[in-house]
């Protein structure tokens, strides 16, 4: 019966403020790079940071940064820092990690998304929309790595 008793924790989750923290956009080589026929290669590279503001409050930044090149010229260098300010509170650790570095993410991306596709193009570049991606995936594939260091560190060491 006591166990009856014992409540779930009262999770919650509020977004208090999403905003632009940096955001940089380059052509290094314009105008020299438009008169070339367009074949670009992209690249994509995608971070998160997380902060404790205080207590239940953390700030999770996703970083993105999209470079294009033709040849080996670099076309832009889009970089976005999106942030958001969140408050979470009634979940374990392991749920908070899954929380801060997965959902948190996956609200700000639609707003990295826009930024980017929106520099993109002011800089005179055709459309580039960022595919959709799976921040459940990305979390698991993280903690995987994580675990599989944790597990070489302590498979090195001596006792």
């Amino acid at each position: 019966m006591s166990e009856e008793k014992q409540e779930q924790p009262n999770r919650e989750l509020s977004i208090q403020r999403i905003y632009l923290k940096d955001v940089s956009f380059e052509t290094p080589n314009s105008p020299s790079v438009f008169q070339q026929e367009w074949k670009p290669e992209t690249s994509v590279n995608m971070n998160t940071e997380v902060n404790t503001l205080s207590e239940n409050v953390y700030e999770v930044v996703l970083n993105v940064t999209v470079t294009t090149k033709v040849g080996e010229q670099t076309a832009y260098l889009a970089e976005v820092q999106q942030a958001g300010i969140f408050s979470i509170s009634g979940f374990s650790d392991q749920e908070m990690g899954a929380v801060v570095g997965s959902y948190c993410p996956n609200l700000l991306f639609p707003y990295v998304r826009e930024a980017i596709s929106d520099m993109v193009t002011k800089g005179s570049f055709p459309q580039m929309i960022l595919q959709p991606v799976n921040f459940d995936a990305l979390y698991a594939q993280h903690q995987q790595e994580q675990a599989k260091k944790v597990a070489e560190n302590d498979s090195g060491q001596t006792h």
